[in-house]
């Protein structure tokens, strides 16, 4: 089957060293995902040890409990086995070593860097219920919704050919807002850099060929605060819509790499789209200046989700985390005339529905518009648009329920 999405590679333009440690970084990753199941049967095993060496009175009463355990192995082996698939025929693993190579060659991980791949591992199964499946339904209502909204009051259809409005979504993740953007008509294109997430995404994009057609058990890994053993155990099905059977109405791709890496070229964008995205910077300040420079004059920046700063505290890595007040100083000193900002937007990510135990950010979203009368900056990408975008409505007629209009609007079966 033909790609419906074409996925490309960062390691374009690398030079030799540097292409050779994407593909050992590359081989880590598969590596981790084929060892799934290794690893997560090492935590069944731990508790049914323990369990092992209780009084056999106790281990009479833990009878269920011990069933349970092997209840937990089955979701393991059906996880794996859909990870099997997901990388059977990945283009991002064509050039890499043979499964049996990857598996015994010499591993000289830490065991800490291990289980973050691991838990990165995990972390892409629950990702894939939240983008991908019906039971994801809300909480894509809730980050993607009000983005979506905003793309098209300001690019309305009847008001500008959608297939000539250009729009980025940094941090797509599995690809899901990127898809709903295409569908409306826009050309758009999604940008990733861990390739959990983009092994997982050609999957959905490129290789489900049927609705609904896996399952996976992406909350086996949760021990604690379950109401009901089939709460662990409770599976989804996925694609909810396949994207091979519903292609969109606009070109779609996806881009691989470090965000700052791959877009340098400015006045390109009619639109950058972020969810959960830019506290997954080291410094934030360099995301808003190359947002910024990427959009053309006129061009809109749309932005939802918490400022959780993933490299804050993290050994080894440097971090600044500016508050939400600092955030909106510096997007006005950089030069975005900003539209809208709001706070307190309910979001929830990749929550177990049943769990007793829910997270749930207030999340900020603003919409800022880069000046018509912006100084290019060098490399411009298209002459033709120079002026930007002569049609986007003026703060006045922006509309204030964009967050609130009603959750049909995605593309849901």
């Amino acid at each position: 089957m033909e790609d419906a999405v074409d996925i490309m590679e960062r390691s374009a333009g690398l030079l030799p060293e540097e292409e050779e440690a994407e593909k050992q970084h590359i081989q880590k990753i598969i590596r981790a995902l084929q060892l799934y199941r290794k690893y997560a049967y090492a935590r069944v095993n731990q508790s049914e040890n323990y369990l092992n060496s209780l009084p056999k009175t106790h281990q009479n009463m833990l009878s269920k409990y011990r069933k349970h355990l092997g209840a937990i192995r089955d979701c393991i082996d059906a996880n794996q086995a859909v990870i099997k698939k997901m990388l059977r025929e990945n283009i991002l693993s064509a050039n890499s070593k043979s499964s049996t190579d990857l598996i015994t060659s010499h591993d000289t991980d830490s065991r800490e860097v291990k289980m973050r791949h691991q838990e990165h591992a995990q972390s892409t199964l629950k990702l894939i219920a939240r983008d991908w499946s019906q039971e994801g339904a809300e909480e894509r209502n809730q980050s993607y919704k009000p983005i979506i909204n905003a793309v098209e009051e300001f690019f309305k259809p009847g008001e500008f050919e959608l297939n000539e409005i250009k729009i980025l979504v940094p941090g797509a993740g599995l690809g899901r807002l990127t898809y709903e953007l295409a569908c409306r008509g826009y050309e758009c294109e999604g940008n990733e850099f861990s390739y959990f997430m983009l092994i997982a995404s050609n999957f959905v994009l490129n290789q489900c060929t049927e609705e609904n057609a896996y399952t996976l058990y992406p909350w086996v890994h949760q021990y604690v605060n379950n109401l009901n053993k089939s709460d662990q155990v409770a599976s989804i099905r996925f694609p909810d819509i396949c994207p091979a059977r519903n292609p969109p109405k606009g070109n779609i791709m996806m881009a691989a790499g470090d965000f700052l890496e791959v877009y340098k070229v400015a006045n390109t964008y009619d639109c950058v789209a972020t969810c959960f995205f830019i506290d997954c910077a080291n410094n934030i300040v360099e995301f808003i200046e190359t947002i910024f420079k990427i959009l053309i004059p006129g061009g809109i920046w749309i932005n939802l989700g918490p400022l959780l700063y993933h490299y804050s505290d993290i050994e080894g890595e440097n971090s600044i985390e500016p508050t939400y007040e600092d955030l909106i100083s510096i997007i006005d000193n950089i030069g975005f005339e900003i539209i809208r900002n709001d706070t307190g937007i309910r979001t929830k990510y990749a929550q177990n529905p049943k769990s007793m135990l829910k997270s749930e950010y207030e999340s900020v979203f603003w919409i800022c518009r880069k000046p018509y009368n912006t100084t290019n900056f060098e490399n411009t990408s298209d002459e033709n648009r120079e002026n930007g975008l002569k049609n986007v409505m003026s703060e006045m007629q922006y509309k204030n329920h964009i967050c609130n209009q009603n959750n049909s609007g995605l593309t849901e079966k």
